[in-house]
């Protein structure tokens, strides 16, 4: 074994000099005081430089945004610019529209006032329409007592009524509405059919044989178409003729009448018919009196004149018998309550 001898480290070696003056002074002037002034001054720089970067950051940002805020302002006056024209316009419009809206509320107006000015004159054309049927229907009953008549006329004015539906008119309305009523309960009188009865028995009256027999007349002119005869044969003839009619026999029972030529029955048949018209107006005029006088006239005259034994004869006085009997004579309602209304009503702008 060999033995190893320690050998003792040798001490560093000593700095220089100079090296350790340095150090010397450093460590000296790095005191406490001076080295927190040295770090808040190294604190405060890199606060400094932190907010330097800050604000230039901050610039930059608010450079842009000042440069889109600039574009955005551009953008805004353009609009503006481009409103204010719209706003122009619009104003030149609205200006124009209201004159035509005053154009246009002056026009309703003159419209309006021409329509109620068309609307009362319809009313009054209507009501003067209305008035002209409530007289008619007045006259139909005071000359005639045409009953049906009057009632188609008042039916015709409550129709005409309802059709205009005006509130004004609702009182009208109600008279009428009592008057139809009180027309309808009326008794009625068929005019019309009695009127054509008369009017086929005046026909009639032109046709139906008269009593039989051989006019004088036409005895007359067979004697002068007998032949030629001597003086005395035609002194016999005359002479016998004459005593023939010396005598005569015949039934006193029924008197006989004598025989019509036909001169004298054109004028039987002329007055037969003008007992019957005479009647037909009696008819509607409805005087009883007159009427059954006229008729019963002319039943006389048809049973004296006309052949009773014929069947058209008879059934002539049959009807002649029925409308004898017939009553014309009725009283019938008046309107005055209609005619009121409808004056009350024409009175009423006036007032």
């Amino acid at each position: 074994m060999n033995d190893t001898s320690i050998v003792p480290a040798s001490p560093p070696a000593a700095p220089p000099p100079v090296r350790r003056a340095w150090l010397a002074r450093l460590g000296d002037w790095l005191n406490a005081p001076r080295l927190l002034g040295v770090i808040a001054i190294m604190i405060a720089l890199a606060a400094w430089l932190f907010s330097y970067r800050q604000a230039i950051t901050l610039n930059d940002e608010l450079a842009k945004r000042l440069a889109v805020f600039d574009t955005r302002s551009n953008e805004s006056r353009v609009l503006a610019s481009q409103a204010q024209e719209t706003s122009r316009e619009l104003l030149v419009k609205i200006g124009v529209l209201e004159q035509k809206l005053n154009e246009s509320q002056n026009q309703q107006i003159a419209l309006e006032a021409l329509y109620q000015e068309l609307a009362r004159g319809r009313d009054e054309a209507a009501v003067a329409e209305i008035e002209q049927l409530l007289v008619s229907a007045s006259h139909e009953l005071q000359l005639a007592g045409n009953v049906k008549a009057a009632l188609i006329a008042l039916q015709t004015a409550d129709a005409r009524l309802a059709r205009l539906d005006r509130p004004q008119l609702f009182p009208l309305r109600k008279a009428i509405t009592r008057d139809i009523e009180r027309l309808r309960a009326a008794p009625y009188v068929d005019v019309p059919g009695l009127t054509l009865k008369l009017d086929n028995l005046i026909e009639l009256a032109d046709t139906l044989p008269l009593t039989p027999g051989k006019p004088v007349i036409e005895q007359k002119l067979a004697d002068k178409k007998m032949p030629a005869a001597t003086w005395w044969q035609r002194f016999a003839r005359e002479a016998w003729g004459d005593f023939t009619h010396l005598v005569r026999v015949q039934d006193m029972g029924k008197p006989q009448l004598p025989l019509l030529p036909p001169d004298q029955a054109y004028f039987v048949r002329e007055n037969v018919k003008l007992r019957l018209l005479s009647a037909r107006l009696s008819l509607l005029a409805h005087d009883d009196t007159s009427y059954k006088a006229d008729l019963q006239a002319a039943q006389t005259w048809m049973r004296q004149y006309y052949d009773d034994k014929d069947r058209a004869v008879k059934v002539a006085l049959a009807v002649l018998q029925q409308l004898s009997t017939s009553q014309i004579r009725v009283n019938v309602p008046d309107i005055t309550g209609s005619l009121n209304a409808v004056h009350r009503i024409k009175l009423a702008p006036n007032r």
